[in-house]
């Protein structure tokens, strides 16, 4: 199967129900409305997700064994997304969407038994086994997972980017380890973003009609990239016959792994810590995310992404780079940890970087 021809295939479909699906959202009432944490001034289409998720489903039945393992993956994925849908439309409560989070969740782990069962030798000292926590654990994963690229949806193009940096991650870690399922799912989730990367994020000099992604895509996203990386460190786990089908098939190991989310990843628990730290809900919507922070620096939106994208591709660059040295586990660990406390070192002082960068861009201070 001609790989390009799938992108071509993905990205064609995509654009088409984009076309289909917004009209549909305006009868509906399936739009974002303006309001005071948000930027845009007239409602938007919130289709972006379901135009992957209609390419995606589409396209895995058309070209995939439709055996339990992916049966049960698309039912997940579909009862996900109809809960995102749910909540975009009527503003589901939070509680409500993490139990249906878990919900999703469970269907792949305990019907088709997809787990993390082991971290690799992260310390030098053997593999570590998960064992009778390996459930919970994946659980976990895919829930934070979910919520970490649905935080990070706060600029145009910001949540397409990410996500397109950890497709292009699956499938460089798949053609690199032979394994072909992960780089036909991640090809086609590439391809699908594309159409509504270019609606969200618009060009000058041709119009487009703006979507959004809206919840029913974030929360898609990242369930759908937890399974990826579950296939990529788990073959034998997902879909056993392919696997029994392609002997040379070989697993990444799970470390490398998280730098293909790294930067949705490190948002999401420090945004989460300084809730927590200020005493407020770790759900509360806040203006402190790392776009926020760019933005408040006196850099566009549009500045903001460039710089973030960059950030997310030079961390993917380096992840893929120690994987393909098979750099020890520990050094690769180690990296990703001094990576994130400096990250957390930066937002500790990031109003004085603030400070100093407005003064370098000679900007007045903003509320």
């Amino acid at each position: 199967m001609n790989i390009w021809m799938v992108l071509i295939a993905a990205t064609a479909l995509s654009s088409v129900l984009c076309n289909v699906l917004i009209p549909m959202a305006w009868r509906t009432a399936l739009v974002d409305m303006p309001c005071e944490r948000k930027q845009h001034a007239s409602p938007v289409p919130l289709v972006g997700g379901l135009a992957v998720y209609g390419t995606m489903l589409i396209m895995m039945v058309a070209l995939l064994p439709l055996e339990v393992d992916i049966r049960l993956f698309l039912v997940s994925a579909s009862f996900m997304v109809l809960i995102g849908a749910l909540d975009d439309r009527y503003d589901i409560d939070a509680g409500v969407r993490f139990i249906a989070q878990m919900l999703a969740a469970a269907v792949v782990v305990f019907g088709a038994d997809v787990q993390i069962t082991q971290l690799g030798n992260l310390f030098g000292t053997g593999v570590i086994e998960l064992g009778a926590f390996s459930m919970p654990f994946t659980l976990l994963c895919i829930v934070a997972a979910m919520n970490a690229y649905n935080m990070i949806d706060g600029i145009d193009g910001l949540l397409g980017s990410m996500a397109m940096v950890a497709f292009a991650g699956v499938a460089a870690l798949a053609f690199m380890n032979g394994q072909q399922l992960p780089l036909l799912v991640a090809t086609i989730l590439f391809g699908a973003m594309i159409p509504y990367l270019i609606r969200n994020i618009g060009f000058k000099y041709r119009p487009v009609r703006k979507i959004f992604m809206g919840d029913a895509g974030s929360m898609l996203v990242g369930f759908v990239v937890v399974w990826m990386l579950i296939m990529l460190t788990h073959p034998e786990r997902i879909l056993e016959t392919w696997f029994a089908s392609t002997p040379d098939v070989t697993p990444v190991r799970p470390i490398a792994v998280l730098w293909l989310i790294a930067v949705p990843l490190m948002d999401m628990f420090a945004i989460l810590a300084r809730r927590v730290m200020k005493g407020q809900s770790p759900f509360k919507p806040d203006r402190e995310h790392l776009h926020h922070i760019f933005m408040r620096a006196g850099f566009s939106a549009r500045q903001a992404l460039a710089i973030i994208s960059s950030i997310a591709v030079a961390k993917l660059a380096l992840g893929l780079t120690l994987e393909w040295m098979q750099a020890p586990e520990t050094v690769v660990l180690i990296a990703f940890v001094a990576i994130f406390a400096l990250y957390l070192l930066m937002l500790k002082n990031i109003w004085k970087i603030v400070s100093w960068v407005r003064q370098q861009r000679h900007i007045e201070p903003s509320n």
